[in-house]
Formats: structure tokens, C-alpha cells, sequence
């Protein structure tokens, strides 16, 4: 499992400052994933963060500095991305990151229980 310890940790304390949220780490996707509330909020795989937020942003997100689609079985996989380093270095675009996953996590919808 190769993730960004570093980066791990600053999601972890971005998401400990969130109040009246539950926090699961689990290791999916090649990485580390945070489930908040029991849904998949954002993603550390390698040095990048992937990220799940509201499609309706979609246009917005794809503009974004760092930005790569997510494709799985040779399909993008909508509201879902990948985001490179150089897209999050800078704490306000960090910050942008963490929210749009937040927010979209109260009204996504939790996998199924298996």
C-alpha cells in the first residue's frame, strides 16, 4: 500500500477539526481512504489525493490546477478525480479540495453493505 504518510496526516487533521462527523480509515483503492459517516469522502493514493464530490461541479473541478480524470475500465468515472500535488500545495486550494468532498459527502449516497 504506498501512500503519502505526510499527506495522510494533513487530511486527518483537516478532517478532526469537522465537528460531529464519524472518521474510518480504511485501505481501498491502492491507497488510504477516510469514510466519513460511512461513505467514501477522499482518498490518499501515492503523493495524490482522489477526491469524490458533487458531479454538478463537474465543469468547475475539471478546470482546477492538479485535476485528472478518474477512468476505470477505460471510463471516466464521474464525481470522482484524481488530484496531483501541484494542485493542493497551496493551503487555499487544499482547503477547496477538503470542502467540495465534505459537502458532497452529506448528500452522497453510502455503498452498498455487502
Amino acid at each position: 500500500m504506498a501512500y503519502s504518510i505526510e499527506l495522510a496526516d494533513r487530511v486527518r487533521e483537516r478532517l478532526s477539526m469537522v465537528e460531529n462527523i464519524e472518521v474510518e480509515e480504511k485501505k481501498m483503492f491502492g491507497g488510504l481512504a477516510f469514510l466519513v459517516n460511512e461513505k467514501m469522502c477522499i482518498n490518499i493514493s501515492h503523493d495524490n489525493l482522489m477526491c469524490r464530490y458533487n458531479p454538478e461541479k463537474e465543469e468547475e473541478v475539471t478546470e482546477k490546477l492538479g485535476f485528472l480524470p478518474m477512468i476505470m475500465r477505460g471510463k471516466q468515472l464521474m464525481e470522482y478525480c484524481y488530484v496531483e500535488p501541484i494542485g493542493f500545495q497551496k493551503p487555499e486550494d487544499f482547503e477547496y479540495w477538503m470542502k467540495i468532498c465534505l459537502e458532497y459527502n452529506k448528500i452522497a449516497k453510502a455503498s452498498k453493505k455487502k
